[in-house]
């Protein structure tokens, strides 16, 4: 008779042990602020602001103003160019220093710029003492805040991991890009205005109002963003009954009103930001075809140096991009969209002659959600995209950062 041995005792593997959770601990994941892909979008943001600086850095050695020194330039002073001056001016004096006035000889002008990028300016100098650092820390954070919401309006449009990555891609990888790095009104606009929109589409209106208003402080097209919202709201509000809501849309015309009224109590004029945008940049009102037939003159009949020429040539590659961009947004309904597009086409295409088009492109999200549906749709997108568009962005930012105009 054979005895049987005791049963042998049960593994504890990995699987089978409980380990007791600590009081007040979280639970894995429960308090993480960003997901993976926007872990993804903020690396491709920090890795494009490292090539833009290393740019600059490169520019202040290669291109100096002499070409016989021995003594490279700051770093800093690659991005102190152009409109940089009006909006440290404004942070610095205020819009009229002193008893100087619109008209008197040698304004510059000032009034044209909205005034939240210089007070933002200003409120970070009070911790960053130079001012060159304190704009580019402003559109730094501003930039990430934009990427991060553009990421998410385009995973709302395009139902693919993949689609908020891409159109952050081709964002960040614009001819026009360095303005996004710059101390410019850009990358501050876009915090607001971007998620402004993905707040709308939440139906969050009280939030993507305040947003919006926040964006008008900023530039003029913050007007064009309030109403694509109220297209949004017009078309959704029997669907989702969000009445109630109707006076927030309000709200982003509150900031122009009072500009213009500051405006009209130092200068008696209710307009004065236009017609300092007159008398500085020519954007008094012409007709689509006269606006058209100026710039067309000054890209290709020999009138304009070639630097200049070559500037206009792109005016005029970012307005038909705009108007196919609009087309294709009426053809698939999506009028809020088509709305926002269409009003800034408006405002930069019935002037002298196209100014700031380029640059304008920036501003429009609906492009870049496009392009990123596209290339899920045809790979080969991408690699077109990246091979032309990523040799235009360093030399469209080497132009700005070496004080000739990229705009």
């Amino acid at each position: 008779m054979s005895v049987s041995s005791p049963p042998r005792p049960r593994s504890r593997t990995a699987a089978s042990v409980h380990v007791p959770r600590r009081r007040g601990a979280p639970r894995r994941g429960r308090w993480r602020l960003l997901s993976r892909e926007d872990a993804d979008v903020l690396f491709l943001y920090v890795v494009t602001r490292a090539g833009l600086w290393t740019t600059a850095y490169c520019a202040t050695w290669l291109f100096p103003p002499d070409s016989r020194t021995r003594h490279a330039a700051s770093p800093l002073s690659a991005w102190q160019q152009w409109d940089w001056w009006h909006y440290l001016r404004i942070a610095q004096e205020g819009y009229f220093p002193g008893d100087l006035r619109p008209g008197m000889e040698g304004w510059d002008n000032r009034e044209a710029f909205f005034p939240g990028f210089p007070f933002t300016l200003r409120a970070v100098h009070a911790v960053v003492p130079d001012w060159a650092a304190a704009g580019l820390l402003v559109s730094l954070v501003a930039g990430a805040v934009a990427v991060l919401a553009l990421a998410r309006i385009a995973r709302d449009h395009v139902p693919h991991p993949d689609a908020g990555r891409r159109a952050v891609l081709f964002f960040l990888l614009s001819p026009c890009a360095v303005f996004l790095a710059a101390g410019y009104t850009e990358a501050l606009f876009l915090a607001f205005a971007l998620p402004a929109w993905l707040a709308a589409r939440r139906r969050a209106w009280p939030l993507a109002a305040t947003l919006a208003a926040l964006a008008t402080t900023v530039r003029v097209s913050g007007l064009f963003l309030a109403a694509a919202l109220a297209v949004h709201f017009l078309t959704t509000v029997r669907a989702h009954r969000d009445g109630r809501a109707l006076p927030w849309l309000l709200l982003p015309a509150l900031p122009p009103l009072a500009y213009s009224w500051y405006l009209k109590s130092r200068t008696g004029d209710w307009m004065a930001w236009k017609h300092a945008e007159e008398r500085g940049w020519y954007r008094d009102f012409h007709t689509p075809w006269e606006s058209w037939h100026n710039t067309w003159g000054a890209a290709f009949h020999h009138t304009s140096p070639t630097g200049y020429a070559v500037e206009f040539q792109a005016e005029l590659l970012a307005m038909v991009l705009g108007l196919v961009l609009t087309g294709f947004l009426l053809f698939r309904r999506r009028w809020p969209e088509a709305v926002y597009i269409g009003l800034a086409l408006v405002a930069l295409g019935t002037s002298y002659w196209y100014m700031s088009l380029p640059r304008a492109t920036l501003l429009w999200w609906p492009l870049w959600v496009v392009l990123a549906s596209w290339s899920l749709r045809a790979p080969r997108v991408r690699t077109a995209y990246v091979c032309l568009a990523g040799p235009l962005m360093t030399l469209c930012a080497l132009t700005f950062l070496t004080g000739r105009w990229a705009g």
